[in-house]
């Protein structure tokens, strides 16, 4: 075998996004019987790493993470991206392919800071540029202040630790990624609900790609590509986007779907929930929960929703 790559994955350049990108190559190359040098890692600094003092929502969205991947897999740069699913856009160019998803790591946020809700002081200031984790705050501790903490893991709990705020959210999954899952307190997602998406790694190539297609899909695991489809066809009938403060958390259940889902005002004030269970692979069904959810809310929810993709 000679030494060059049978794959260039490209991955932002933070420390999670390559954590999550030597997972994926270890995952290729043990279910191929690859070496670790057939798989080129090609890292890019993303938009949305560059700019780290304003909520995404005001400086292009999701697109800043994937912009630069996607005109990569566009000029044949690289041959799959990575991503953390919850920060791509739910509707994709037709040229592109989630090849596959893998194995979904623990869907929960964790609570870093104090031990509990209860355990904030009143009127406690906290860090978060999430409008699911604001407004699900703010739901819970109206008296609470929240201010923006962008960044990656360590600029934010840098952030933490220099006295910025009282507590900060992080996703399970990426403090387990790091090594870090010591590291503050899992919210039970029954009474806190996750990111759509949240815990799943994404592998895209271009649509028309049969060969890349072909060596990914042996990473694709069918339970976690069956529940983060069904909570992005949820975002396709609720219009979503990085203004829209949405919580859902979807697992399987005697063979079906079971999906629980909050829509919140940006300030929390207001919010309206929904369940549903569907068959595995029904998309249709969660697309129109979430048509069935905006119909329903008061005003000060559908402001931030554009309704039915």
């Amino acid at each position: 075998m000679n030494d060059q790559p049978i794959l260039r994955l490209g991955t932002r350049r933070s420390p999670l996004a390559l954590a999550q990108a030597e997972e994926t190559r270890a995952r290729l190359c043990a279910s191929h019987g690859w070496d670790s040098n057939m798989v080129e890692l090609v890292p890019v600094v993303a938009s949305g790493d560059k700019v780290t003092d304003r909520p995404l929502a005001e400086i292009g969205g999701k697109a800043l993470w994937t912009k630069e991947l996607d005109q990569w897999l566009a000029d044949g740069s690289i041959d799959a991206a990575v991503h953390s699913l919850k920060d791509v856009e739910t509707i994709r160019p037709d040229s592109l392919h989630i090849a596959a998803i893998l194995p979904r790591a623990d869907k929960r946020d964790r609570l870093i800071g104090v031990a509990s809700f209860d355990d904030l002081t009143e009127g406690a200031v906290v860090g978060t540029s999430a409008p699911r984790r604001a407004a699900q705050l703010l739901n819970l501790r109206p008296d609470c202040k929240v201010v923006t903490f962008r960044g990656n893991v360590a600029t934010r709990l840098g952030k933490l630790e220099a006295g910025e705020a009282e507590a900060t959210f992080l996703a399970a999954a990426g403090l387990e990624r790091l090594g870090q899952d010591d590291v503050g307190v899992p919210l039970d997602p029954e009474l806190w609900l996750p990111a759509p998406a949240q815990g799943a790694i994404a592998i895209e190539c271009r649509a028309d790609d049969a060969r890349a297609r072909e060596v990914l899909a042996v990473l694709d695991h069918a339970e976690s590509r069956a529940e983060v489809m069904a909570e992005r066809a949820l975002l396709l009938g609720l219009g979503g986007t990085c203004h829209s403060p949405i919580a859902v958390l979807c697992d399987h259940d005697a063979g079906e779907l079971a999906m629980r889902v909050a829509l919140f005002s940006p300030a929390g004030q207001e919010r309206v929930e929904s369940t549903a269970r569907f068959a595995v692979g029904d998309l249709q069904s969660p697309r129109q929960l979430g048509i069935d959810l905006l119909e329903n809310a008061p005003s000060g929810i559908t402001a931030v929703f554009n309704g039915l993709q």
